[in-house]
């Protein structure tokens, strides 16, 4: 019975001295970026909201499709940070507990899923990060870009966002 934990024990060190070795990334860092928290995170109870144009609102603004339904059926908590990047930093890859909303206020964001496909938003532009798969938003120009980012979280989530691996298929 020793042996077998002796055993055990020293393949566990060599996997652990393997991964060290071989450079796999458990998680990646970001670089290069500064956030300030605004305020503290709100809490709301649960709600269910479902707007569609009123009969005397502006047609011509909204439209007759326009509509928006939102629900938290258990609440929800919403933060919102200003995320500065410097030219090429980066958030490294993560994920989130729900979806986040960024508005880019500054300059240009290349925002990656986990198949390296990317999209680029520019000032007064707007990206939905589903937040489910992990994920990477790095500024590519020369000049500093700043988002603010509003996360919606279920209620007393532990992070605002979670440290995810590099993607195997999506090398950068």
């Amino acid at each position: 019975m020793r042996v077998n934990h002796a055993v055990k024990r020293i393949l566990a060190a060599t996997a652990v001295t393997a991964v060290i070795c071989t450079g796999i990334a458990w998680a990646t860092a970001g670089s290069g970026t500064t956030s300030t928290l605004v305020g503290p995170a709100a809490h709301f109870e649960a709600f269910k909201f479902k707007m569609k144009p009123a009969k005397w609102a502006d047609r011509a603004l909204a439209g007759d499709a326009w509509g928006v339904d939102i629900e938290a059926k258990q609440g929800l908590d919403v933060a919102t940070q200003t995320i500065t990047f410097q030219p090429g930093g980066q958030s490294g890859w993560h994920t989130h507990y729900g979806p986040v909303f960024i508005s880019v206020k500054e300059g240009t964001m290349t925002f990656y899923d986990h198949n390296c496909n990317a999209t680029v938003r520019t000032a007064g532009q707007g990206f939905l990060d589903t937040g489910v798969d992990p994920h990477l938003a790095r500024n590519e120009s020369g000049s500093p870009a700043t988002n603010v980012v509003t996360y919606l979280t279920p209620p007393r989530a532990p992070a605002l966002r979670v440290d995810a691996p590099q993607p195997v298929n999506c090398r950068m």
